[in-house]
């Protein structure tokens, strides 16, 4: 009986445990429910964030197409010592701004200046000689009238008159010649402007062998010679004619610290010929340089734009995403990040030219690129300024 008795307590109390374990399961389950159901309904629902965004703009711009060019001086003379002697004075500082005539150099002129009156004294003799030939011509002449002489001797001294005066002129070629050596050992700068470092100095011999003592080279205005491609230039000729009147054209330069030139450029020559080993044509535009800002030989950037403006639509530069298929952006259409692919064109200022994929109005978005997906809910918060731009 007290086995049977045991036996009976046993099973109630299994029974009652796996109760307690039922209740204990459920709530357990229960509280998991509770966790896990506002997690779920946060992932369908995630918030807004805020993006910074520009509207895509539509203006009006002139086309533009960027080319590298080169200063080039006006005018450019390379100063040569053209007789040869010791350089006795140099009359310029390296680097200064001179006039057309200011003296540069000059040579020892003693040795010059004996050889003039060397000269001189040849043209006497030789016009002494001239005067007696005369006087002997004249005088075989009267004797001729009366047949106290002969026609030959008359012809005798007629020829020697001529051979004086052809040694006065050779003698007088000859002074002319030592003046102009003479002159030659002053040497004067033949143009305004600035003058380079001097390649001799006082003491030396220098002469035509010599080289280039300095350089002067003109400062205002200023040159920019740049290649235009065929390809570019055919272009060009297509959108605006072959007979496009130059001015119509506007050339600006950017230096290479990305400072641009305030003042614009007019083009003034296009060469008749296409260089055969660039396939290009060179193009010349004139630039004021009050300033002396252009040097001669400085490489910068040619922007050339036409003055007939067209309506292009433009973005920041700092939007754009590229990957393997090309560019696009994103920006904000109906509370969600959508993805536009772009064609664009040319660079203007910070902006770029958008061609295809947007039509202007559109808020693209400038800020935190990087962790947007197609689709995401954002908040367009509107700047005036491009972000870095």
């Amino acid at each position: 009986m007290y086995l049977i008795s045991l036996s009976l307590r046993c099973a109630e109390w299994q029974r009652g445990e796996r109760a307690v374990r039922a209740r204990l399961a459920l709530l357990f389950a229960f509280a998991a429910l509770t966790f896990v159901l506002p997690a779920a309904a946060q992932e369908k629902a995630p918030a807004a964030s805020n993006v910074s965004t520009v509207a895509a703009e539509k203006r009006a711009i002139s086309q533009s197409a960027q080319f590298v060019g080169r200063v080039e001086a006006v005018e450019r003379v390379d100063i040569r010592a053209r007789v040869t002697g010791f350089l006795e004075e140099v009359l310029f500082k390296d680097g200064e701004t001179v006039k057309k005539g200011a003296p540069l150099y000059r040579i020892e002129q003693a040795p010059f200046q004996a050889a003039v009156q060397q000269a001189e004294a040849n043209v006497q003799r030789a016009q002494a000689t001239v005067d007696n030939a005369v006087v002997q011509r004249q005088r075989a002449e009267q004797l001729l009238l009366t047949n106290a002489t002969s026609v030959a001797a008359r012809d005798d001294k007629v020829a020697a008159q001529k051979t004086a005066e052809g040694d006065l002129a050779a003698a007088t070629a000859a002074l002319e010649t030592a003046k102009i050596s003479l002159a030659y050992t002053d040497i004067a700068s033949p143009i305004d402007g600035q003058i380079g470092r001097t390649a001799v100095t006082r003491g030396n011999v220098v002469g035509p062998d010599s080289g280039v003592l300095t350089t002067i080279v003109s400062s205002d205005p200023m040159y920019v010679v740049f290649p235009v491609s065929q390809r570019e230039f055919l272009r060009l000729a297509e959108r605006h004619g072959q007979k496009e009147n130059r001015e119509n054209f506007k050339v600006f330069i950017t230096f290479s610290n990305g400072r641009r030139y305030a003042q614009a450029g007019t083009i003034d020559f296009v060469d008749v010929k296409v260089d055969r080993g660039t396939d290009t044509i060179p193009v010349r535009a004139s630039f004021a340089n009050s300033g002396g800002e252009l040097v001669d030989g400085q490489l910068v950037q040619v922007d050339v734009e036409t003055s007939a403006a067209e309506e292009h639509v433009l973005i920041p530069q700092n939007a754009l995403i590229a990957d393997q298929e090309g560019v696009y952006v994103f920006i904000v259409e109906e509370g969600k990040v959508a993805q536009r692919r772009l064609k664009v064109g040319q660079p203007s200022g910070a902006s770029i030219v958008v061609t295809e994929g947007l039509s202007g109005g559109e808020p693209v978005i400038v800020g935190g690129l990087q962790s947007l997906r197609p689709g995401t809910p954002v908040t367009a918060v509107p700047i005036e300024k491009p972000v870095g731009g």
